[in-house]
């Protein structure tokens, strides 16, 4: 049967799944595409209340997901630490770490303070790094395949007017991704980027004035902004380490064609 086939070549049913920022909208759609795919999720945020409505999402999608929630802060390393421990402790294993949690802000360019710049490159870039490290660390030790997907933005391409430290954050994390694909290769550790383009989330709802939303769907091929079960495929295959085995460092970019546009 063909569903026999893409089960045995995505293999993914019993793999757990650690999401940070899965509490949110776009990373709480992607645990629920994982949780459908028979893996163990893992949902890493500030908000129980939020935690709690996604596993009971999840839940009544795939009513035979195992869920756990890890609350913490993204940038504390105690509680990523935390996390990887209650993980192990709750599943024995982790085969799949998603760094998704993000701020933003439209703040002109003169006038972001370094309180701001430090909050967005903190939660942006210093938390996967530190998130990258933790659980890198681990699945060296362990010895067998694993996969990091990084969600970085458009703007880690492109500049994008007033979201200044924002791109500057998702430049960084799309190098680091490459860089970090590179060091592990070798090591079964594939590390690579998730890339939307404009989907509505919390964190951009405050920037998508009128006059903005009309130049993005006039700068997107598909003409609309995306659904972020869109982003489900893309995420399915990266979490794979027997699909996805020969991609490493690299960016998937899911974004209705933004990026292919000019004039």
């Amino acid at each position: 049967m063909s569903s026999d086939y893409l089960n045995e070549l995505f293999d993914l049913d019993g793999k757990v799944a650690v999401l940070f920022g899965g509490t949110g909208e776009l990373v709480g759609t992607i645990a629920e595409g994982f949780g459908r795919a028979g893996m163990k999720v893992v949902l890493c945020g500030r908000s129980e209340e939020k935690a709690n409505a996604r596993i009971a999402q999840i839940q009544k999608n795939s009513p035979w997901a195992e869920t756990l929630f890890c609350q913490g802060e993204v940038n504390n390393r105690e509680d990523i630490q935390a996390t990887l421990h209650q993980t192990l402790d709750r599943f024995g294993q982790v085969d799949v770490l998603v760094n998704g949690a993000g701020v933003n802000s439209p703040t002109p360019f003169l006038e972001i303070s370094d309180e701001e710049f430090n909050r967005i490159i903190d939660t942006n870039l210093h938390a996967v790094v530190a998130a990258c490290q933790i659980f890198g660390k681990h699945f060296l030790e362990e010895g067998r395949p694993a996969g990091i997907i990084n969600i970085t933005s458009i703007s880690s391409n492109i500049p994008l007017s007033k979201v200044f430290t924002y791109s500057a954050s998702k430049a960084a994390l799309l190098n680091l991704t490459r860089n970090l694909g590179r060091e592990w290769a070798k090591q079964g550790i594939r590390v690579n980027a998730l890339t939307p383009g404009f989907f509505p989330a919390e964190q951009n709802k405050k920037i998508l004035t009128p006059e903005r939303t009309a130049q993005i769907l006039g700068h997107t091929a598909a003409g609309r902004f995306g659904e972020s079960e869109e982003l489900i495929g893309a995420a399915l295959l990266l979490a794979s380490s027997k699909a996805g085995s020969f991609i490493n460092g690299a960016e998937y970019i899911v974004d209705g064609g933004f990026s292919a546009m000019t004039i």
